[in-house]
């Protein structure tokens, strides 16, 4: 026969007293799993800048490492990859550019307000991403700024943007590495760095979008998707063409790839690819119409697996929601679909409220 124990001096506890216990022990043990979460630091706010006014929720997504970013104008969202490392760097800046003294900037073109938002894609560390994060926003300031106090002597607006990434471009060649706790690479490894840049300059009555790499700016417009940029694919015949005639080739190795290495044709840094790999940006120049709605800048980890449509159509079931944040959860929602998708790179989304009546 078995042998029972029995402590005489346990008490047994039954009824209400029972279930009162029961309730505190079950809030303890959530109290205590709240505070091992904020604990583990899993989630990586990946660079994000807003304005005063936003604020950060973090959400579980998949099991990845990620933030969203509310505002009232805009919302935005991040996730790492499946390497677990956060290459993205977001840069959400409102009226970033001051007026220019004695310049009527709307008679240049240029409305009275101004807001920045960019999307930078890091390969090979995150350093040269996060060094567009914390200076493109200024550059293109300066640029607007000279043009406009120039009455267009300085060529076009494209030609600032233009200007305006070149500056980038030679900054992170120059100083290798930036000040960011998340730069890992070793020193002689600097060169072979790089990142998209998919900057938005969102005014009154234009929309200025500058791309370099495989980033993307879609605009949602009375329902369907109107591309404001161009990947930048080795294999797209007019990069196809520039790369071969300054001496380079593309080579097929899981997917088309500069000297067999980098999968796009355009990009901040990347110093031992050049001049192969440029930082020369294509800019376009949209006039906001009354059917504009929002405009969505990704990461290629959204457009992989994500088309144009697919991605109107989640920004538009958020706005007939009627919420007042609709464009964070939207920026949510699509990293969401693009994880359900299998997408297995870093994913960094912003959406922007065009409406008119958003009072931008």
């Amino acid at each position: 026969m078995a042998e029972v124990c029995f402590d005489s001096s346990a008490a047994v506890v039954v009824g209400a007293e029972a279930e009162a216990r029961a309730t505190a022990r079950a809030g303890r043990r959530r109290r205590a799993g709240v505070e091992a979460a904020a604990a583990t630091g899993r989630w990586k706010a990946a660079g994000l800048v807003e304005d005063a006014v936003a604020t950060r929720k973090r959400r579980v997504s998949g099991g990845k490492a990620g933030v969203v970013v509310v505002a009232k104008r805009h919302g935005a969202a991040s996730v790492a990859g499946r390497r677990g490392e956060m290459e993205d760097a977001v840069s959400l800046r409102e009226a970033f550019a001051a007026p220019v003294a004695g310049v009527e900037m709307e008679v240049l073109g240029v409305g009275s307000r101004c807001d920045f938002y960019g999307v930078f894609d890091g390969h090979g560390c995150s350093h040269v991403a996060d060094a567009c994060r914390q200076r493109m926003h200024e550059l293109v300031a300066e640029e607007m700024g000279a043009w406009a106090a120039a009455a267009h002597e300085l060529g076009s607006l494209s030609s600032a943007m233009e200007r305006s990434f070149a500056r980038m471009d030679a900054e992170v060649i120059a100083g290798r590495r930036a000040d960011s706790g998340t730069c890992r690479c070793e020193a002689h490894k600097c060169d072979h760095v790089g990142s998209t840049a998919v900057v938005a300059v969102v005014q009154e009555r234009q929309v200025v979008v500058a791309n370099c790499g495989d980033s993307r700016a879609v605009l949602c417009r009375d329902g369907a998707p109107v591309p404001l940029s161009s990947d930048h694919k080795p294999d797209r015949p007019d990069e196809l063409e520039r790369i071969e005639e300054a001496g380079g080739r593309v080579i097929f190795w899981e997917g088309a790839r500069v000297l067999g290495v980098l999968a796009m044709s355009r990009s901040i840094g990347d110093a031992y690819l050049k001049p192969f790999v440029c930082a020369v940006p294509e800019v376009t120049v949209t006039d906001r119409s009354d059917g504009d709605e929002c405009l969505i800048l990704a990461s290629d980890g959204l457009w992989d697996v994500v088309t144009n449509e697919a991605a109107c159509e989640v920004a538009q079931a958020c706005l007939r929601r009627g919420r007042d944040r609709w464009c964070a959860e939207a920026a949510a929602l699509l990293i969401k679909l693009a994880l359900a998708r299998r997408s297995s790179d870093d994913i960094s989304v912003v959406v922007v409220d065009l409406r008119r009546k958003s009072s931008l």
